[in-house]
């Protein structure tokens, strides 16, 4: 018997596996986020219980729910209001990079990589993101064969993994539920995947669209 993780649960629908944890986290964190010892275990936990289920093909959602008194991490966009823009993305991201760059050198880990994008190349992935926003195309040599609603879901999850490490930094003791409570609702770029997400979303392709619900949900 086999259980598996997904992290986008409407290809997992298509595909049927056995048994399948659709997990709401970005790629490259398929067990939660970083230093989130208790959280990882609750997934783990979570995917051996689909073991013992006898009726199959079964998808279950990671609820969050970690342990009695906890809330969980998974803080999606659609629970926090967006705050209004005041910087420019490009810019946000700059300086969120130092930070992050800070986290590397200190843990000497990062989830940071999905896109093959390298981070000092991020303000291109940028502007990448906001032409397509705005119906345009400005191609990265990096997307090579991928193609493009799963190279901006890389992307955008690329950024977003950077956001949370540099927070590492920043407050390193705030609870992963605040941190997404800030990142979704005091970032530009928190702001800005509510945007790419709802461009993806009035898209024909399937694709486009399965890949926008894990972008900002």
């Amino acid at each position: 018997m086999t259980g598996g993780i997904s992290m986008i649960r409407e290809h997992t629908e298509k595909v049927k596996p056995p048994r399948a944890l659709w997990v709401p986290f970005p790629f490259g964190l398929p067990l939660g986020h970083p230093d989130d010892a208790t959280e990882q275990r609750a997934v783990l936990d979570a995917v051996l219980a689909l073991i013992d289920e006898p009726d199959v093909p079964v998808l279950h959602d990671f609820a969050g729910d970690l342990a009695p008194g906890e809330t969980g991490t998974s803080i999606q966009a659609a629970a926090v209001e967006a705050a209004p823009v005041m910087l420019d993305l490009a810019d946000e991201v700059t300086t969120m990079r130092r930070y992050w760059e800070q986290w590397t050198d200190r843990s000497g880990r990062t989830a940071v990589g999905v896109s093959t994008v390298p981070p000092v190349k991020f303000r291109g992935v940028v502007r990448f993101l906001e032409a397509f926003v705005k119906g345009e195309h400005r191609p990265l040599p990096e997307q090579g064969e991928t193609p493009l609603p799963l190279f901006i879901r890389y992307c955008a999850d690329d950024l977003r993994v950077l956001y949370l490490e540099a927070r590492l930094v920043i407050r390193p003791d705030e609870s992963q539920s605040d941190t997404q409570r800030w990142f979704w609702g005091e970032t530009t770029l928190g702001s800005f995947l509510r945007t790419l997400r709802d461009v993806m979303n009035d898209s024909d392709d399937d694709l486009m669209r399965g890949c926008a619900w894990g972008i900002a949900r």
